[in-house]
């Protein structure tokens, strides 16, 4: 049977109710309808090309008179620079510092009495796989002469698993293999299998464990240093954890990330839920600005006394982006003019400027373009349609404006939360080839290895070298002195 269509009302007002739904609805099924094709078949980049020719037209109020325009003639001098010959597309030269190995091959001719003019020199790039060997620690035995039966040897060093038969260099590599190269630990058995020895995974799950415990130190003393500031942003991802109860089903926790921009520090804390009470637990003590999405989570740490919402503009060029095909006109020009905030801390990057220089170059260029950007919302939004992604979009911007303008007072502060959500990167990439984490405990594990790891990327540091090295040393280590082990230029 057919459905038949709705009467069409007869009152004008419900005709236009009617008319406006309708509206809403076709305009979600045409974003819903983008986004797919654009996961299916698109770049999932959020790149922007302005309209027209990059030119943005401000509005001109009413009553301001025009102004009179003239022109004057202007002379200058140009230094005259000649172009610098462009150099052929040749091989780049390989590392300096990598070992060679020379191979010298003699002309088949007899070269007896020839004088040897020269050299050709062919260099290749080559690769052996990656080899493990016994480390074999040999301390000679001496029984003293008195013939007391007294017998001296060297002290065995300090190893990272006492009686264990790993070093730190593989225990580095494993931890290495799996939370930076994204390498499960199945993965890793097959691999050593190949080069002839048999680990099994649980014996490689097992040293990972210990190295959580040796570390842990490091990790506690990594929270006070990124928590030890006024300036914090902080975020949060979801991670899969095999549920021990429910065969088969995984259960769904959070890794909440802090990052410390000046410190150049961040730490992942793992939870089993994404409730408030993660953040509330851990920034009890902290006092000064937090830049978060709008995650409500943080709502009940932002309301307590000393504590200041940052917002982040990324977020809100994502929901213009997202309602670009639906209503392109009005999408172009709010991200033009967010274009234009970007463009602000893209001069100050480029020239190196300092906190106090990054404030007066906002306050001269940032704070026109928020003035218009929020005249422009406040016209628009009383027209737009509440429940489509434009006015969803609108709305979002307005009611957090306050938090989105708070980057303005403080130089030091970033315009959005992008640095976290970098950092946040790697547990995106390892979720495709690790899939969950085998328990809450080992969720935690990861919690500390990716702190370390993602620590390291963000000082530049090798994270196999800073393992290997922290590992060696961990076991003696003063307690009063672990500053010295941390991922960081300056502790």
């Amino acid at each position: 049977m057919l459905k038949t269509n709705p009467p069409i009302p007869a009152d004008y007002n419900e005709l236009k109710t009617q008319h406006l739904s309708l509206l809403e609805k076709l305009e979600t099924v045409t974003a819903e309808l983008s986004w797919l094709k654009r996961q299916m078949f698109g770049q999932k980049a959020e790149r922007y090309i302005p309209t027209g020719n990059g030119q943005m037209a401000l509005p001109i109020a009413e009553g301001v008179p025009e102004v009179e325009v003239s022109t004057q003639q202007v002379s200058y001098e140009r230094k005259d620079i000649k172009p610098v010959p462009e150099k052929g597309h040749g091989r780049n030269v390989l590392p300096a510092h990598l070992p060679r190995v020379e191979t010298v091959i003699e002309p088949k001719e007899d070269v007896t009495g020839m004088e040897k003019i020269g050299e050709e020199v062919t260099e290749e790039l080559e690769y052996k796989p990656g080899k493990l060997f016994v480390n074999r620690i040999i301390r000679p035995k001496y029984a003293k002469p008195d013939g007391s039966g007294s017998v001296v040897t060297g002290l065995l060093p300090l190893r990272p698993i006492e009686k264990g038969r790993p070093g730190p260099g593989l225990l580095a590599h494993v931890l290495i293999s799996k939370f930076v190269d994204h390498l499960p630990l199945y993965r890793q058995e097959k691999i050593f299998k190949r080069e002839g020895v048999n680990i099994p995974r649980s014996t490689l799950g097992g040293w990972a464990e210990s190295c959580h415990g040796l570390l842990t130190p490091i990790y506690e003393r990594l929270i006070e240093k990124v928590l030890d500031t006024d300036y914090l942003q902080a975020d949060e991802t979801p991670v899969q954890v095999q549920d021990r109860v429910i065969p088969g089903k995984t259960h769904r926790g959070y890794f909440f990330v802090y990052h410390n921009p000046e410190r150049k520090a961040v730490f992942f804390d793992y939870r089993e839920s994404r409730s408030r009470s993660g953040p509330l637990e851990i920034l009890t003590d902290f006092r000064g600005k937090l830049q978060t999405d709008a995650y409500a989570g943080y709502n009940e740490v932002l309301a307590l006394p000393g504590r200041t919402g940052v917002g982040c503009w990324a977020h809100v060029r994502r929901k213009f982006y997202e309602a670009k095909d639906s209503d392109p006109k009005r999408a172009d020009r709010a991200m033009s003019l967010i274009g234009e905030l970007y463009a602000v801390e893209d001069r100050a990057r480029e020239n190196n400027a300092t906190p106090e220089h990054r404030f007066v170059m906002r306050q001269e260029n940032a704070v026109p373009v928020i003035a218009t950007l929020k005249a422009w919302l406040d016209s628009e939004y009383v027209i737009a349609l509440p429940k489509s992604l434009m006015g969803q979009a609108m709305a979002y911007t307005l009611n957090y404006w306050n938090r989105l303008n708070a980057y303005l007072t403080d130089g030091k502060l970033e315009i959005d939360n992008n640095l976290v959500e970098n950092a946040i990167r790697p547990v995106a990439l390892g979720r495709k080839n690790w899939l969950f984490a085998g328990s809450h405990d080992g969720a935690s594990r990861a919690a500390l290895v990716y702190s370390l790891v993602c620590t390291c990327a963000m000082n530049e540091i090798e994270p196999y070298e800073y393992l290997r090295t922290t590992l060696d040393k961990i076991s003696g280590h003063p307690q009063n002195r672990l500053n010295e082990l941390l991922p960081l230029k300056t502790a």
